[in-house]
């Protein structure tokens, strides 16, 4: 017997039994904390709202200029919630691992604040290209290839977003399309090309609004027939 045990006698002197308790025996396991699992929210509807919301106002003002003027309302949406929440979300998309997420949000947000900076006086933008009073047709050339640059970037998104849902694929081919009808109108002034730009826009609102709210509306904030499906384009395999 080691000298790490305790040997016991119990029972009369004629029947008695041995028990040897081990020390050297583990102790219980005593109940043991869960570690602390954190929850983060998705980032991803906040963006997508705001890309529709600016996308949206500035396409019914090119639709409505001749009853609007100045479109300097889009500077609002585009600089405090376009440009503003979409960096933030990309920023959040980032600290959560969505590389392509990030890069998609954190640009357009730029894109944004740069396309609201656009009708800021402060900017001068307009006022380089200005000769007596008018603006001149090198200011719209510029804008032509401004909104031609952002619009190879939207291609370039939207070859990569071919796995992803079909009303964010949607949304970037509609963007392209609107791009490219309104960097041709920059360039020429023909007014029918701003009218489909702005009809193209709409469309690519609606699909950025339609993605925003399928991931929005959950199970946990409403009903069932309001819930909107994904409509994922490709399975991850492909």
């Amino acid at each position: 017997m080691s000298s790490n045990s305790i040997t016991e006698k119990e029972g009369s002197k004629d029947n008695y039994y041995v028990q040897t308790v081990n020390m050297d025996a583990p102790a219980p396991p005593g109940p043991q904390m869960q570690p602390f699992q954190r929850t983060y929210g998705n980032p991803a509807p906040l963006g997508m709202l705001a890309y529709g919301t600016v996308f949206l106002c500035s396409s019914i003002l090119t639709l409505a200029s001749k009853n609007v003027g100045q479109p300097n309302l889009v500077l609002v949406f585009a600089t405090f919630y376009g440009g503003i929440s979409q960096t933030l979300v990309g920023m959040w998309e980032m600290f959560l691992g969505n590389t392509f997420s990030a890069t998609v949000f954190t640009t357009y947000g730029g894109f944004n604040l740069s396309y609201g900076a656009l009708y800021l006086p402060q900017i001068g933008l307009a006022a380089a290209y200005t000769v007596d009073g008018v603006v001149g047709q090198e200011f719209y050339n510029a804008i032509g290839i401004y909104l031609a640059i952002w619009d190879l970037i939207t291609f370039v998104f939207f070859l990569g977003a071919i796995r992803t849902t079909l009303p964010i694929v949607a949304t970037l081919g509609f963007t392209v399309c609107a791009l490219t009808c309104l960097s041709l109108n920059a360039f020429t002034g023909n007014p029918h090309l701003a009218t489909a730009g702005g009809a193209l826009g709409i469309i690519a609102s609606f699909g950025a609004y339609y993605g925003a709210l399928s991931l929005f509306w959950t199970q946990q904030t409403t009903l069932s027939f309001i819930r909107l499906p994904l409509l994922v384009t490709a399975p991850s395999n492909v």
